[in-house]
């Protein structure tokens, strides 16, 4: 209430302050008003009067010319004489340089002051001229002009001698109007301006000096049109003068129409009232805020006062029940209470009596130690020993269904000695999620547990699937040692030596592709390929496996648009997958298929992968888990099964990041069906089939000595070899030695950067170029070799390097290289390409 009044009692301060400052400001603009249209109505009759000398002067002389015409001077001599003569009195009057008086007598100009080319001026077509000789005797006022004698700002009185004709003109000079009264002086910094009827300057005092002529004019022109508009009239119009300074303008318009304007900064009127209403907007402020800092104390402590409150309500209305006890006088008082119990006990009574009532709605096995934990005999042990939260949880009936309650017994100092209070909340939900939490955390642990059994086994088999090939690699390379000269033997221990490296090879990719599908970096290269041409070369070498193990293998394409937009590797990858796990699972005289068939789905065009065998099936129980990594079933085979259960679940990644669907049905004994159905973009049937498959695949019309049918031959080529281990430089040298190839070596990227600038243009066709060396990495080597200025520095580059990720390639690729082949090196694809890239930078 008091932050109220001292707000009331500072707005009416306010409101008065401001009221008696616009009255006061009101009262100076007026009395201001009146006395700047006094002055300017002062200088306006000094300057009418200055005219008015000017006018009688003139008058004079063409009075007294006219006399002398009565009295029959009429020679022309005689005349131009006594003008003459007048003239000289005229300007021993006013003064030299005020006026310049001249004449027109019988179409000849008489001057005071004779200028070169008067006989030649053209007088007639004059302004001042016209004029009086049209105002039958009367005196005419020019405005302002330029005279083009004395190349200056002029004005011209004139007047006609009605008997003689004589036109008899005064030119006056704007700066023989400058203000002489002593009576009347202008206000400090205040300006005034006499101007014609069209609002030129006649003549002007300001303080202005720092503006050009033309600027002055300009605003001047505006403040004589505002003036005659009369928007100058009332007493708290203001302009802006050249200069941004605020003025008041007081306007007054003479009888001929020049008119007189005088500015006055408003600084030099209410600068006095400007100060005190700073002064004043000062007190204002300290008294806003010294009443705003009373307000916001009391409301902050009125806020804390409403927020205790709304916390107390707040923690009130999060319990159903609120009991305060008394163990001294073993009473209770009922705060809040559950409609059972009000409906049992009073408001206050005895606590046994509470304890009675609890005791009906308490689940049985629970209220025997309910009274031990709650009684009043442990609450007093609670509060002497100041614990001031104690209590646990149990389940209490609400009509027909028991939920969980918590109990609080809470101690504070601001309750009476022996007083506590009793909190019942309903937490059967929190309670419920924290066995859901439980159970939860229950299953992570035994998840973990499997996971981690399934990865050792995973380990195990892992250790014993390379384990096998290693040894197989390590103990026929001593055979093969020992029996050098057998030409028959080595060349079966070298055959099963390659068989087990490609073993290996598949199980490290393996690995390395969960490892990165875990991790979601296996991303998929949409190319434009010939499917048809794709499923042939996967199926090629199953056939000859299939002849070799005496099984019958089939393959069927039904397939429309042969050219897709897909990923042809990773295609690869699942079938070569699905068809590999289908002849490792059979036996001799089984039967395995590929059917490949195309339909349309919702105007796109889908394609069915069925892979089929008549193996030894899978059990229903291992079904959920046919595509968890490392899961494999080999317990219902009588031999081992080579693999690391890892096929399936790079499989399943693959098709779903191709946004398609795998099914499996199988059965003990009778065999497998893996269906996976996937969507692809047509491509567009313009492209011409040869060139498809020369994109996809390579020349596979090349032959394994560098050969292609066209006659080209790797014979004679010059290779730059660059790579930084020693065993696969020897490889590489000997295969390329092999195919006619002359090798340059470089043990890391700086050396072959040399080499080549060291070489003749031309005379290096390719570069292999392994990716880490040491020195310098392959992808700044070939960065290098791009930049360099010679006519061959866009040869062939190609990466061949154990990096085989997409992100690797795509590295090689940014850095200017052609291609790039994957460690260990397939030779017949690295011929074929060497061949291809050469060909093409040859045409």
């Amino acid at each position: 209430m008091k932050s109220r009044l001292y707000i009331v009692i500072f707005l009416f301060l306010f409101a008065l302050g401001l009221n008696s400052y616009a009255i006061l400001r009101r009262s100076l603009l007026m009395n201001a008003q009146e006395l700047g249209s006094s002055l300017a109505r002062g200088y306006a009759a000094e300057e009418s009067s200055n005219l008015v000398v000017f006018a009688t002067l003139l008058s004079f002389g063409t009075l007294n010319l006219d006399q002398q015409i009565e009295g029959e001077i009429q020679n022309t001599e005689v005349q131009i004489q006594w003008l003459q003569e007048y003239f000289k009195r005229l300007q021993a009057v006013v003064g030299e340089n005020v006026i310049d008086p001249y004449a027109i007598v019988d179409g000849k100009i008489v001057a005071a002051n004779p200028w070169e080319g008067d006989d030649d001026y053209d007088y007639e077509q004059t302004d001042w001229y016209r004029r009086a000789t049209e105002a039958d005797g009367e005196i005419i006022f020019t405005d302002v002009y330029t005279d083009v004698i004395y190349d200056r700002s002029v004005l011209t009185i004139a007047q006609e001698s009605p008997s003689t004709g004589i036109v008899i003109a005064f030119d006056i000079f704007p700066e023989n109007f400058q203000l002489e009264s002593d009576v009347l002086t202008l206000p400090e910094n205040a300006s005034l301006y006499l101007c014609d009827k069209n609002g030129t300057l006649v003549w002007y005092e300001t303080n202005l000096n720092d503006f050009s002529q033309e600027v002055i004019q300009e605003y001047v022109s505006g403040l004589a049109e505002k003036g005659q508009r009369g928007e100058l009239d009332e007493y708290d119009v203001f302009v802006r003068s050249p200069d941004q300074a605020k003025r008041t303008a007081y306007y007054h318009q003479m009888s001929n129409g020049w008119q007189v304007i005088l500015t006055i900064p408003y600084e030099t009127l209410l600068g006095n009232l400007e100060r005190f209403s700073l002064a004043f907007v000062f007190i204002l402020l300290a008294g806003l805020l010294a009443v705003v800092f009373i307000a916001w104390r009391d409301i902050r402590l009125n806020g804390q006062i409403e927020r205790t409150n709304e916390t107390v309500r707040v923690l009130g209305n999060s319990y159903y029940a609120l009991y305060r006890v008394n163990c001294a006088e073993e009473t209770y008082e009922m705060i809040k209470g559950s409609d059972y119990v009000r409906s049992r006990i009073p408001q206050t009574g005895s606590y046994d009596q509470l304890c009675r009532v609890m005791g009906e709605v308490i689940e049985k096995d629970a209220y025997q130690e309910f009274m031990e934990c709650f009684s009043l005999e442990s609450i007093q042990k609670l509060v002497k020993n100041r614990v001031k939260d104690f209590g646990g949880d149990f389940r209490r009936l609400f009509d027909d269904a028991y939920h969980w309650v918590n109990i609080r017994v809470l101690f504070d100092e601001s309750l009476l000695p022996e007083e506590a209070v009793l909190c019942f909340r309903e937490v059967d939900q929190e309670k419920q999620q924290q066995f859901e939490e439980r159970r939860l955390l229950e299953d992570a642990l035994e998840n973990a547990r499997n996971s981690e059994k399934t990865k050792q086994a995973f380990f195990s088999n892992m250790s014993h699937d390379m384990r096998t090939p290693l040894n197989a690699i390590t103990s026929l390379s001593e055979l093969a040692l020992t029996n050098i000269g057998e030409q028959e033997r080595v060349a079966d221990y070298l055959e099963k030596i390659r068989i087990s490296s490609r073993q290996l090879l598949d199980l490290v990719n393996d690995i390395l592709d969960v490892s990165r599908m875990e991790q979601g970096k296996i991303a998929l290269d949409y190319q434009e390929f010939n499917l048809r041409k794709s499923l042939e070369e996967i199926t090629a070498s199953f056939h000859l496996q299939a002849e070799r193990e005496e099984k019958r293998f089939s393959s069927v394409f039904d397939i429309r648009n042969e050219r897709i937009l897909g990923d042809s590797f990773r295609i690869s990858q699942i079938l070569n997958n699905l068809l590999s796990n289908a002849f490792k699972f059979t036996g001799k005289g089984d039967e395995i298929s590929l059917q490949v068939k195309q339909f349309e789905s919702m105007g796109s065009a889908k394609f069915q992968f069925i892979v089929k065998d008549t193996g030894i099936g899978m059990s229903q129980e291992f079904l959920p888990h046919l595509f968890e990594p490392y899961a494999r079933e080999t317990r219902f085979t009588a031999r081992q099964i080579s693999g690391t259960g890892l096929g399936m679940p790079i499989v399943q990644n693959l098709v779903k990041q191709m946004s398609g669907q795998i099914n499996v049905e199988s059965r003990l004994g009778e065999g497998t069906v893996f269906t996976v159905t996937v969507p692809f973009a047509v491509a567009e049937e313009e492209e011409r089939e040869d060139k498809s498959g020369a994109e996809q695949s390579g020349p596979h019309e090349a032959a394994a000595d560098g050969q292609e049918e066209d006659g080209f031959s790797l014979k004679g080529r010059r290779v730059l070899l660059a790579e930084d281990n020693l065993i696969n430089m020897e490889i590489a040298t000997e295969i390329l030695t092999m195919h006619g190839v002359e090798v340059v070596q470089a043990e890391n990227g700086l050396e072959a950067v040399e080499a080549f600038q060291a070489s003749v243009p031309f005379s290096i066709d390719a570069i292999l170029m392994d990716m880490q060396m040491p020195k310098m990495d392959g992808c700044e080597a070939a960065k290098r070799i791009r930049s360099l200025h010679r006519p061959d520095s866009g040869l062939p580059i190609l990466a061949v390097t154990a990096n085989a990720f997409a992100e690797d390639i795509a590295e090689t690729s940014k850095a200017g290289m052609d291609a790039h082949i994957s460690k260990p090196i397939d030779f017949n694809i690295l011929c074929r390409t060497l061949e291809e890239l050469i060909s093409e930078k040859r045409s």
